[in-house]
């Protein structure tokens, strides 16, 4: 073992692998391979090594089982799952372990990546080898934790969902079969899975891995423990261990998250009141200053960064350097300083160690008067920080869930007294019952004359909030997250800046109810750094904003440009005085008055100032709205005559308006259908409005509010004679397919049929509970006459219905039952067949059409095939079979589904070979005597059958051992069934025979090149009997050679044939040649 620190071998009987130990030595086991009786002891030596740990998989590569058997008993750790490695040992073996379904999944994977993985190795694909190891050594890892059996039950089906997810994700770039499952994360039987359900399951497993791809490609890492793609929100957990700065009084402390590219703050504050001598003013939270920054999404990980931005503001003087504290004016804010740190890498999963302090170095303000925002960017674009030491010590972490999850799976991080700062905007998920009234107001910048003075002003602005009669609303304003509510809040002072940029937010929060009667109330004045001056300076200007629009809906998100108003200070106090008068500059052009006049104008008592002040808003409410047609329907019992209006407005409502009211919306539209028991005048329009945001959810950009919809049927929705109305509805809509301007909106409550149907059935459910049962026959019969009607609807051969038709067909398959299939098979095989025939392979619909054929064809037993042909009759039933044929041989030359969706192309293979089996006795027994015989109807069935045969994903000498094995397992070999039909069906054809030489010389040779033994002894017979038939028919057989020279020499420039056909043909040709010279 001397070369074990520069080039090491691995040694097999007969050959060496080199292997490089730079970077391999910290991630392969490498071993010798012993002989004799000093093995044990040479190897003993190593058996401690991190390297042997590392990899088992690798040794059981290149080592034998003896090998195996020999060092497991010196390594206590191989002990635990010795079953396991040496499953891994015996690649070709079918083990069947007494394990859980999914140890079992987790070990056949191991066996299949890591061939990949050696074969990574010896083509040095170095950046897939690694993330093979990673994914690998996680599996190890989980594995042995699931083993253990010491996970408590969540922990353990959290666990679960990190193993598929793995297993999934390291499939897809591994280029391997794409596995579907249950919502249990179990995988699916197709045995017992119905077609529709397997097509969906594919469907989804297919999006949410590629959903996972693109997420692992921002932010993989190795040691991520969590599978952020499984979670639509997430949080960043923040522990602030110390400040240390030189500040020399109180000062404030606001964490946020900032994005730099577009320079705006996407969280509330986080803060922490720091005292003068450096310790928080609460001393009880000392060691325990921690925030979690909660409602982060997907959106906020494909921000390019993200920066964790901590402004202080000192709380005291005017300025430091004054020392005559009794007669300075006290507790001003002041600017001081930032610290900023980027977070991206942390946000997208790249960095994961929450015991890891950062240190966040302090930039400090160049002069008091400098804005802490620009600061920020200055920072944010510097390469260093000359912090002299200064700074905040901070941990951070990434965590999964919204803030309810936190809580239950991270007790020891998060717990009722960490601070919860939310994101500014609503989560990407707004589950029923999650109630908000907050609103984010930004204190923009200013712009205000010096008047008097000679130096521009000092300038504070108080935020407070008041009703309509003056009456401050109180304890209503929060300054951010981890500290108490307040009455009012004050500006940041910058020391004589005429424009002064404060960029500071506050958020508001009112009861709901006071809100319509609610104003902002921004009131100006000078601060004096001496005492004395400061108390005689009074509220020079005033603005203000309602919250609440004329017309009903919230104050619009986005930049107002307010009036400053001038009056005498005991004026500014009374509401009366100012809130007639128009409260932005936009307001004002509407009343008719210029917003840009240089001098004062007089309105009422008041008098619009020069000075400008800006603020921003940001609603983030359940309850309110800032859209008039939403709140329009919303509100509908206030104004019924303008009913019919609202509900078709509601159409144009903006998608992300209408989910942020998801529960109030439903609930009006059921409210107005049960108010309204006895009318059927909104009906249509309250099914329509329905369909629509149904649409909106099924929308990917809405997908994630799936579950806010289930828990609404379940939980929310109360509806007790919905179902009556809705099954009425929908029946006229089909009723009408083809009428003009009925298959648009036809089409739409199709893709919503799933959950029309929930709501159908749980309101049914709901009147049953009530009334016993009552009215159960005549509810039965509206459904049967519903399905009847979408029977005959699927009947119809009209262009308009036929995108309609792709989606009923997944709700018109039943049932198992003989008679069910009957109907179906009668009054739709055909039809979608047409359709497929004529669908482009770019359709976003062919899919789901080949399933629901797939289906049906599934579903259809030995006397359906046969009742299928008496329906047809002669006449159609040669059409019937022609146009099938053609159909199944341009779908399995061009499938529809990926190549890795293995499960649902080998399901939809067995049924078509099950199917082509079927028509092929029809051959047999109606298209072949003399009379009725159809040339091109056999032709087309050989060229089908060939086709079949060898299409690729039958090819299973091309797959792994692995993949093979499961194949064979399941399915069997179909190249071989529907090879000993192709040749039976050519032995059948009797004095046929002639019509098909020399066309049917090249498919049977393509069959005849697959290297599978039982199948060419059974087919490549009949090249013999076709020289023998042309021979009988013309004394030679030149078609016959001129054909099969030219079809031989083109395959075999191809690379195709191998010696073993070479000798099988001659053999057999012997043999068939001698019997036939034979005398008899």
């Amino acid at each position: 073992m001397r070369s074990l620190h520069n080039d090491i071998f691995l040694a097999d009987y007969r050959t060496a692998f080199k292997y490089p130990t730079c970077e391999i030595f910290k991630d392969l086991a490498v071993v010798c391979y012993f002989h004799g009786t000093s093995f044990q002891n040479k190897f003993s030596k190593f058996i401690n090594n991190a390297i042997f740990n590392a990899v088992i998989i690798e040794l059981s590569l290149e080592i034998k089982s003896s090998f195996s058997r020999a060092i497991l008993p010196l390594c206590p750790k191989l002990l635990l799952t010795s079953n396991f490695f040496l499953s891994l040992l015996r690649q070709h073996e079918t083990v069947i372990p007494n394990e859980l379904p999914l140890i079992q999944e987790v070990t056949t994977t191991l066996r299949e990546w890591s061939i990949i993985w050696r074969q990574l190795y010896v083509q040095d694909n170095r950046e897939m080898f690694r993330s093979v190891r990673h994914m690998i050594y996680d599996l190890i890892e989980w594995r042995s934790q699931i083993l253990s059996g010491t996970l408590p039950q969540d922990e353990l089906k959290e666990l679960k969902k990190k193993v598929t997810a793995k297993i999934d994700y390291g499939n897809r770039i591994l280029d391997l079969d794409l596995v579907v499952r249950d919502e249990d994360g179990n995988i699916l039987d197709p045995e017992q899975t119905s077609t529709i359900s397997l097509f969906r399951a594919h469907e989804i497993a297919s999006k949410q891995v590629e959903e996972r791809l693109q997420e692992e490609k921002v932010r993989y890492t190795a040691d991520c423990g969590f599978s952020f793609a499984a979670t639509p929100s997430f949080a960043l957990f923040v522990n602030l261990k110390n400040v240390v700065c030189k500040i020399g009084e109180d000062a404030e402390v606001l964490m946020s998250l900032y994005d730099p590219l577009e320079s705006k703050f996407i969280s509330e504050n986080y803060l922490v009141r720091w005292s003068s001598c450096g310790l928080p003013k609460d001393i009880d939270r000392l060691h325990n200053l921690r925030a979690v920054f909660t409602d982060l999404g997907s959106k906020d990980l494909k921000r390019e960064k993200i920066s964790f931005v901590c402004q202080i503001v000192r709380v005291g003087r005017m300025e430091l350097r004054d020392n005559n504290t009794r007669k300075l004016t006290s507790g001003l804010r002041r600017p001081f300083g930032v610290a900023v740190m980027d977070v991206t890498d942390i946000i997208n999963g790249k960095v994961d160690d929450e015991d890891k302090q950062h240190f966040i170095p302090f930039q400090p303000v160049a002069g008091e008067n400098d804005f802490l925002q620009t600061v920020i960017n200055k920072v944010i674009a510097a390469k260093e920080v000359n912090h002299k030491g200064q700074g905040l010590w901070v941990t951070l972490k990434l965590l999964p869930g919204d803030i309810h999850q936190i809580r239950k799976e991270f007790p020891h991080l998060v717990d009722r007294s960490t601070a919860v700062a939310r994101k500014m905007g609503f989560p990407e998920i707004i589950m029923p019952g999650d109630v908000r009234n907050d609103i984010y107001v930004t204190l923009v910048q200013g712009d205000f004359d010096k008047g008097s003075k000679t130096t521009a002003k000092n300038v504070e602005v108080t935020v407070s909030v008041y009703d309509e009669d003056g009456k401050r609303l109180e304890s209503v304003i929060f300054p951010g997250a981890g500290d108490e509510a307040i009455s009012e809040y004050k500006s940041v002072i910058y020391y004589q800046v005429k424009q002064p940029r404060w960029f500071e937010t506050v958020k508001v929060a009112i009861p709901i109810e006071d809100v319509n009667r609610s104003h902002l109330r921004f009131t100006f004045r000078h601060r004096s750094s001496q005492d004395s001056k400061d108390k005689s300076e009074k509220i020079f200007a005033l603005a203000f904003v309602k919250l609440m629009r004329y017309d009903g809906t919230t104050l619009r998100d986005g930049e107002h440009d307010l009036i400053v108003y001038k009056a005498e200070a005991k004026k500014l106090e009374d509401a009366s005085t100012y809130l007639s008068l128009p409260s932005t500059k936009i307001e004002l052009e509407e009343k008719g008055h210029s917003a840009t006049g240089k001098s004062m104008q007089n309105l009422g008592s008041c008098t619009i100032s020069k000075d400008s002040f800006q603020i921003s808003t940001l609603v983030c409410s359940t309850k309110l709205t800032q859209n008039v047609d939403l709140l329009g329907l919303l509100k509908w019992r206030s104004n019924t005559n303008l009913l019919q209006q609202n509900l078709k407005q509601l159409m144009k409502v903006d998608g992300g308006e209408v989910v942020k009211f998801l529960q109030d919306t439903l609930d009006a539209l059921f409210n107005i259908m049960m108010e309204n028991s006895e009318s059927e005048t909104f009906d249509t329009l309250v099914f329509d409005a329905l369909v629509f945001i149904i649409g909106l959810i099924a929308d990917r950009k809405f997908q994630h509010f799936n579950p806010v919809l289930e828990t609404y049927i379940k939980k929310h929705f109360s509806a007790t004679l919905a179902y009556t109305k809705l099954t009425k509805v929908l029946k006229t809509y089909v009723d009408n397919a083809e009428k003009c301007g009925i298959t648009d909106q036809l089409f739409k409550a199709m893709k919503a049929l799933e959950y029309i149907f929930k709501f159908i059935v749980r309101s049914r459910i709901l009147f049953n509970q009530l009334y016993e049962n009552k009215g159960e026959a005549d509810f039965r019969e509206s459904l049967l006459q519903l399905f009847k009607s979408i029977n005959e609807m699927m009947s119809s051969i009209s262009d308009q219905t036929v995108i309609v038709k792709v989606r009923s067909l997944q709700f018109s398959i039943l049932g198992p039952t003989q008679r069910h299939v009957q109907i179906i098979m009668e009054k739709l095989l055909r039809t979608v067949n047409r359709t497929v025939i004529s669908m482009g392979r770019d359709s976003e619909l062919i899919g789901s059409f080949v399933a629901c054929m797939t289906a049906i064809l599934r579903q259809m037993e030995d006397y359906h095939y046969a009742h299928l042909i008496k329906t047809f009759g002669k006449m159609r039933s040669d059409d019937f079979l022609m146009e099938t044929f053609i159909m199944f041989k341009n779908l399995i030359g061009k499938n529809v589904y990926p190549f890795d969706w293995v499960i649902m192309n080998m399901m939809q293979n067995k049924v078509f070979l099950r199917a082509i089996n079927q028509y092929a006795d029809m051959l047999n027994k109606k298209f072949l005597d003399q009379t009725n015989f159809e040339l091109q109807l056999w032709n087309n069935y050989f060229h089908l059958a060939v086709a079949f045969l060898t299409q690729e994903s039958l090819q299973l000498e091309n797959f792994s051992s692995a993949k093979r094995a499961k194949i064979l397992n399941k399915y069997g070999d179909m190249r071989r069934q529907i090879g000993f039909e192709i040749r039976d069906m050519w032995y059948n054809l009797g004095q046929h025979k002639i019509k098909f030489i020399p066309e049917m010389v090249g498919p049977i040779l393509e069959m005849t090149l697959i290297p599978e033994t039982e199948l060419r002894k059974a087919t490549i017979p009949i090249f013999f009997d076709m020289m023998q038939c042309e021979f009988h028919s013309t004394r030679s057989f030149q078609m016959f050679e001129n054909e099969i020279i030219t079809k031989l020499d083109h395959e075999v420039e191809g690379g195709r044939g191998d010696e073993q056909y070479k000798r099988l043909h001659l053999c057999l040709s012997k043999g068939r040649s001698e019997r036939a010279i034979r005398p008899q």
